[in-house]
This record gives C-alpha cells, structure tokens and sequence, in this order.
C-alpha cells in the first residue's frame, strides 16, 4: 500500500497529502496514527481551582449546590489554575474549546492566544424578576469577551435555571450566532419539567429560589426548552445523559450538535447517555471534557478512551471524528480546523499506542506542530 506523507508549512499549514515517492527530502516518519488537533467542545476553564474539591458520585443537585456555595476563591489561585489547565490542554493535544464563561477571569490567559475558543458567555436566573439584571451583566461580559475575541455567545445555564423571559432575551440578543446549554443531566430535570417534582426543587429550596409561578409543561426537558429558541440557530446540547429517542427527533428542528462529556457524568452520577441509541438518530455528535471540577483531566483522548470502553462498537475512526471535524464544524471554526485539508492550521497531534484501532490505558496522545 503506498504510504501518504501529510506536508506543511513551518507555521502548521497544510500544504499538501501527496504519496511518499512524490513527497520529496525531508520526511519524518512516525509510528502511531496521525490526527488533526482535538477540539475541546465544552469545558469550564475558570472552575479549574476546585479540581477535587467537590467528591465523585454526589448527583446533579449536590454538586452544582457545591459550586454555587463555594467557587469563589483567591483570584490570583484561579488565574494560576486557569494557565496550568490551559497548560494541560495544550499538552494532550487539544488546539480549540468552547469554553463557559461566568465572569472574564480567563481572558487575559486567552488573549496569549495559544489556543483557539469560543466563549460561551453563561447566564442564568430562573426567576423572571431577575432576568433583566443579569442579562444585562451577561451583555457586559459578552463585551470584554467581544472586544478582544470576537467568537462569542450569551447563553443559557440550564433548562431549569433560565427562565421564559431569559430565554426570550437570549434568543433575541444579535450577537448569538451559536448557542449552547447543559441538557438533562438527570431524570430529575425530565421530571420536574414533566410534573414539577422531584430532586430538582432541593436546588431552588437550598438557594431561597421561589417558584411558585412554575407551570410544569408535562414535556421532557428538551421538549420544553428548545421551543425556545428561533429554528435557524444552532445549538450544541450538552450532557445528555436521560435523552431518549423522541428527544432526538424533536430536536432536528434545530441544527442541532449533542456534545458528551462521559468522565464528567461518570463523576458527578455516575451515569452515561445512551450513546448507541444517539448514533442512531444522528452523527451530529462531539465531545468536551466539562471541567476539572468534575473531572480528571482535561484530555480528550480521555474522553475517547472511556466512550470506546463502555460502548465497544464505537470505532476509532468515529471517534476522531467527533474530536476533530465534526466539533469545528459545530464550533464554526472549519474554515481553520478539524481536517487535514490544504490550506487549514488544524494542529497535529501523534497519538501512540492504539492496537486494531482500539484505544487502551496505554494509549497516549501529543501535540507535534
């Protein structure tokens, strides 16, 4: 079989994939598989100060109590945190995040420019007296953000903590070109949605949250939701731990992309989205390592490692596919990134240690250019 050599320039740029006896002087030969840089779809850079400080297994309502209570800390700890994590990523070869950002505490890490993101700028408030005020501290975020880094989006927590006037607001702002929200994480969402019960309501009891206006809609999480939103504006859906199939169908009313975050799920519950079933509906999927809060590492072929353990007809080729250009395309960042194609700066990263196209605890993965 005659052998491919990927050629680029001294900056990354990809100038050709030519056979190796048209290839010329120079080649370097490497043994592993040859990937376009990952694409981190979904982390939380500025919670990397509480990495372990919130234990494994606690659930949805427990742990997202933890963060609200707890995760302001000396600012100088998360700005150090924040570069180390960056670090990190750069390190397992990630090369693009789309990152939740609830303050700009990151942006002056990113404005080194060594990785590329897209800044999700996060708002929530789910009752509907407070959506002006903290809509409009989203918007001064979203500046400092747009100033300087021009990708950026104004988007909703979570189904049930943005209310319909939030939502409204969100949906509306002219800047959002691309959204994103953390989906049913937990069948306690589908069932407070679905009936107005369940775990759910600990969270508003716990923070003094009144709802007495709530009206539980008797649809699923994502049915109740995505209504929201006008039909022409894609959405990367996040988690998707208690989807189901009529879920999914529902969804393609929307350009729609389902991001998992597997070793985040496994640590807050312990649980895992249906991934076969999601395949079956659609190939829109990608992948993100949420944050170091609810997480290891910020790895990537991490990541991949536990989707191909627990679900082993998942092949490797899928996978990379995932991590790589369908995450640009949801990202929009395509024209640069996922895919080796003349012209792009995709990154390239050498991972090592893959037998039969099956990922093991040995398999590494680094960033060679």
């Amino acid at each position: 079989m005659q052998q491919q050599v990927l050629i680029t320039d001294a900056a990354g740029t990809v100038v050709d994939i030519a056979d190796e006896e048209n290839a010329g002087d120079g080649i370097e030969k490497l043994n592993g598989i040859l990937c376009p840089g990952f694409i981190n779809a979904h982390c939380h850079l500025e919670l990397s100060h509480l990495k372990g400080y919130i234990p494994k297994h606690t659930g949805l309502v427990d742990f997202v109590l933890s963060i609200i209570l707890n995760r302001q800390v000396n600012e100088d700890l998360i700005l150090l945190a924040i570069e180390k994590a960056e670090q990190e990523m750069l390190q397992n070869g990630i090369v693009a995040v789309g990152d939740i950002c609830n303050n700009n505490l990151t942006l002056s890490q990113k404005l080194k420019h060594k990785l590329i993101y897209h800044n999700f700028i996060e708002v929530s408030g789910f009752t509907p007296a407070v959506a002006t005020e903290r809509f409009k501290k989203a918007v001064d975020i979203y500046k400092s953000f747009n100033a300087q880094m021009p990708a950026c989006s104004i988007v909703a927590h979570a189904p049930y903590s943005v209310s319909p006037a939030l939502f409204k607001m969100i949906d509306d702002f002219s800047g959002n070109n691309l959204l994103s929200i953390h989906n049913q994480e937990s069948e306690a969402e589908n069932e407070f949605f679905k009936t107005g019960q369940g775990d759910i309501l600990r969270l508003y009891q716990q923070l003094g949250i009144e709802i007495s206006f709530f009206k539980p809609s008797q649809k699923s999480s994502l049915q109740t939701w995505l209504p929201n939103f006008t039909k022409h504006k894609p959405v990367i859906i996040v988690h998707n731990i208690c989807i189901n199939e009529e879920d999914i169908e529902f969804a393609k009313q929307q350009p729609t992309w389902f991001c998992l975050c597997p070793n985040a799920n496994l640590y807050i519950s312990n649980m895992l989205p249906d991934v076969t079933m999601l395949m079956k509906h659609t190939g829109n999927i990608v992948i993100g390592t949420d944050s170091l809060v609810s997480n290891e590492q910020l790895s990537i072929l991490e990541e991949i490692k536990t989707l191909q353990q627990n679900f082993t007809d998942l092949d490797l080729s899928t996978l990379l596919q995932w991590a790589t250009s369908n995450a640009a395309k949801a990202l929009q960042m395509d024209s640069l990134l996922g895919s080796f194609e003349k012209g792009k700066q995709p990154g390239i990263v050498l991972i090592e240690g893959v037998e039969s196209l099956t990922v093991s605890n040995n398999t590494t993965s680094k960033r060679i250019l």
